[in-house]
């Protein structure tokens, strides 16, 4: 029985940060300022300062990314919240798009 030897091959694999994804949150005239706020602080993880900032820039620009993340997390919010907003009878409309940069 002879003993062979494999060469080690230099197989460099570079590994690549995930995409990251926005949360955008849209402007609408029903969804209850209260119910925007308890979604930013529950399913967001919000400070109370962020919720401010994000519901003034959603409110003068018509929308704003409440957080940048991987997709599966993005997708995972925007998902809770849309089966919160469909349970409380709210239009609330959540994006996912690729985060810029």
């Amino acid at each position: 029985m002879s003993t062979e030897y494999i060469e080690p091959v230099d197989n460099k694999v570079t590994v690549l940060p995930p995409k990251k994804y926005a949360a955008v949150f849209h402007n609408d005239d029903i969804t209850p300022l209260a119910f925007v706020v308890k979604i930013l602080e529950n399913v967001f993880d919000k400070t109370p300062g962020e919720v401010n900032n994000i519901i003034a820039a959603v409110h003068k620009n018509g929308s704003c990314a409440a957080g940048v993340y991987t997709y599966d997390i993005a997708m995972t919010k925007k998902i809770q919240t849309d089966k919160l907003s469909k349970i409380n009878k709210y239009p609330l409309k959540i994006t996912v798009r690729e985060a810029e940069g």
